[in-house]
């Protein structure tokens, strides 16, 4: 799949190959390790303490994306479930060996999330967006934009903001509901490009002239201050899970697994209300999106639990729990083949990527 349709100027691929790479040689990822521990063990007692952890703790937050420490309680919550891996919740020295078994296990997790879902990441400099404005498809689509967001009440400088929205990263346009994008490009285009007249009535006519001087300053901002954007893209055609299904046994692998951890009564039946911990168990190997990741999918999962009467938590055998599965898996293929859900994201990147993370760093 690709994960782009447009040509960009400049663009990286994160697959999570390069992560398998790593972690699949032994000797590298051993020499990696040993780089890392050295790193990290500041008092040569060959553990690392809390204290310790917490710069390796962060890399992988900053791979993952998320922002720092501290900013935000649900990423925050994320940073804590990290360190509880490494520590197991209760130890408070994690000896070298321990440090590479739940490293290899959190890369691998990056990697098979980034093979389900690609990232690009796009340099965004002003160029693909000039291209589109001196474009040919260029006033029919803005001339359609202004009849979507056409208010009586707004003034010109509203309408620009609104149609910078409603460009995407294919014609050029970083999202401008990012608040440095905000701040930092369209902000002060509009202030040196827009015209002074706010009051006039926002004709067509207006829009499109003021709009082309302002997309044509952000481009400028753009030249001047490159956004570096993640950009994911997927579509769910259930395809993953018929691949699944048509391979008993990657299916009862997967189903076996699953159900490890899943508690039993004393006749070893299990609860149908584990269902959905069980899908999300099996979804990486199902392609599909973990539970509460994508509304549309939640929908699809629900109304598949619906139809097979999956949430009336009935104690049934193994085996009912996992023919019970099986059908869920194929109601949501039988709905995904005939309505595909795709799905888009952009998040800009505030850091270089260099700099980011040093967690895939190689040792200099």
């Amino acid at each position: 799949m690709e994960a782009s349709t447009a040509k960009k100027k400049s663009e990286q691929v994160l697959d999570g190959s390069d992560i398998m790479k790593l972690v699949g040689n032994e000797e590298v990822f051993s020499n990696f390790v040993d780089n890392k521990f050295q790193e990290l063990d500041k008092d040569r007692d060959g553990q690392l303490s809390v204290k310790e952890l917490q710069p390796a703790v962060a890399d992988i937050g900053a791979a993952l994306g998320l922002p720092a420490q501290g900013t935000s309680s649900d990423s925050d919550h994320i940073y804590s479930e990290v360190l509880s891996e490494f520590t197991h919740g209760k130890q408070e020295k994690v000896s070298k060996t321990e440090f590479k078994e739940v490293l290899s296990d959190i890369l691998l997790g990056m990697a098979a999330g980034l093979k389900r879902d690609p990232i690009v990441i796009l340099r965004i400099d002003g160029e693909d967006l000039l291209e589109f404005i001196n474009g040919p498809g260029y006033e029919a689509e803005i001339v359609s934009i202004f009849t979507q967001i056409e208010s009586p009440d707004a003034s010109l400088q509203d309408y620009i903001i609104k149609a910078l929205e409603k460009l995407s990263v294919d014609q050029g346009m970083p999202p401008s509901s990012d608040s440095w994008v905000m701040s930092n490009i369209v902000e002060p285009a509009l202030q040196s490009c827009c015209a002074n007249d706010q009051d006039k009535p926002v004709s067509e006519e207006v829009f499109l002239t003021e709009f082309k001087r302002v997309a044509e300053c952000v481009a400028q901002r753009l030249k001047e201050q490159p956004v570096i954007v993640a950009h994911n893209e997927n579509t769910f055609d259930g395809s993953g899970i018929k691949r699944l299904l048509s391979n008993k046994f990657e299916l009862d692998k997967s189903l076996n697994t699953a159900l490890e951890n899943v508690p039993k009564d004393r006749n070893g039946k299990i609860s149908k209300e584990f269902l959905q911990v069980v899908l999300d168990a099996v979804a990486p190997a199902a392609g599909l999106p973990p539970l509460g990741a994508v509304d549309q999918m939640d929908k699809v999962f629900a109304d598949s639990f619906k139809m097979m009467n999956a949430d009336d938590g009935k104690m049934v055998k193994e085996e009912e729990f996992k023919k019970i599965l099986t059908e869920v898996l194929g109601s949501i293929m039988l709905q995904l083949e005939g309505n595909p859900i795709s799905v888009s994201s952009n998040s800009v990147v505030h850091e270089p990527l260099s700099s980011s993370s040093s967690l895939l760093q190689p040792p200099s």
